[in-house]
């Protein structure tokens, strides 16, 4: 009863778009800070928040394997990254033609900071064996799943939720992955993996397996649901690809579309990011084709977080504009004007365009 009361309390102000499971969008205020209050942040989930033993087991093909608990971990040297989270399906409802899977419009992105023990350090306890390829990570959480392919090993009645990273990447400290157990300086809460979960810097959020329960190296790579069925780019004319790193975008804040607005000087204000290295340039249009105006564009205030942008507009005409934000990463990619279709609706990184009226 004191699970279900918290969860209540924590789920009030976000936009839920699904009760069971519960999968819920950020309220617009959410993007106002630099770091977005928990009980701002989005909430993606496959299957009901679980129960969890408090322990995580680290075990195949390792020299020593172990069962660590919370203390076990906050023994560790703990490590605090502010972390911008998206969901591989944000902006799916803006997808012609629709594709399937949750509805998510374009606020199932946040960023908190999580607090924890670097992924690395736990693998180097374990002592991978030189055979390992990968890691698989599984989350506590588990349940029917209705879109689960035909697959000899999958359980339509009680799949649980895996994913898995190769264990170059997964025993890297500059990757800095961390087994977190706090969030913006507070025990993880139920909806976000508690007692601790993974967080992948620059990866959609579907790497960042919560409610984590047991690590396992492998000496071949892993086939599962969520790692080979879904959150895979099925593209209609190549081959498929796995969902991996975020993918450029930039979101206007303020003003709100729709908005009315007085004529005269306004800031326009919003967020960029991308998980292929910070954002360079931020551009803003009034028009569907008219000029593109440079944002000031706020430096990083961290490796793996959103950036702010502003530009002042000189918004005289009264009537309707449009206003169109388009980002520039370092890796040289750019919001592109419509968006990436695939199959499963995910990675829809498609300038945004929205309006408002000035009065």
């Amino acid at each position: 009863m004191a699970v279900a009361h918290e969860l209540e309390r924590d789920r009030a102000a976000l936009r839920m778009i699904n009760p069971a499971p519960y999968n819920a969008e950020a309220p617009p205020e959410a993007l106002a800070g630099d770091i977005t209050p928990v009980e701002l942040h989005y909430v993606r989930s496959n299957f009901a928040v679980p129960t969890h033993d408090g322990s995580l087991e680290i075990g195949g093909a390792v020299q020593s394997p172990a069962m660590l608990t919370l203390d076990d971990l906050r023994a560790l040297p703990a490590v605090e990254q502010a972390v911008t989270l998206e969901c591989a399906g944000n902006g799916r409802l803006a997808t012609r033609p629709l594709p399937i899977g949750e509805p998510w419009g374009d606020y199932a992105v946040s960023t908190s900071r999580w607090t924890g023990a670097l992924l690395s350090d736990v693998l180097e306890q374990a002592r991978p064996t030189a055979d390992g390829v990968e890691v698989r990570f599984e989350g506590a959480d588990h349940g029917p799943y209705h879109l689960a392919p035909v697959l000899p090993e999958t359980n339509r009645e009680d799949l649980a939720f895996v994913r898995s990273l190769a264990l170059e990447h997964a025993t890297d400290p500059a990757a800095e992955i961390l087994i977190a157990y706090e969030m913006n300086g507070q025990p993880l809460t139920p909806d976000h993996g508690a007692p601790f979960r993974l967080i992948v810097p620059n990866w959609y959020a579907v790497a960042s397996v919560k409610w984590l329960k047991r690590i396992d190296v492998l000496t071949e790579p892993y086939v599962g649901e969520f790692q080979t069925g879904h959150y895979i780019y099925e593209w209609p004319d190549r081959e498929h690809e796995p969902v991996t790193l975020m993918r450029v975008r930039a979101r206007i804040t303020d003003p709100a579309p729709g908005a009315t607005i007085a004529a005269g000087t306004y800031t326009v204000r919003g967020k960029a990011w991308s998980g292929s290295g910070p954002v360079t340039d931020v551009h803003v249009s009034f028009t569907g084709e008219g000029d593109w105006h440079p944002a000031k564009l706020e430096p990083p205030k961290g490796l793996y977080q959103w950036q702010e942008w502003s530009l002042d507009w000189e918004a005289s005409g009264v009537g309707r504009h449009s206003l169109r934000a388009r980002a520039t990463d370092a890796a040289g990619n750019v919001q592109p004007d419509v968006p990436p279709w695939n199959r499963l609706g995910y990675g829809n990184n498609a300038i945004e365009v929205s309006y408002v009226d000035v009065r």
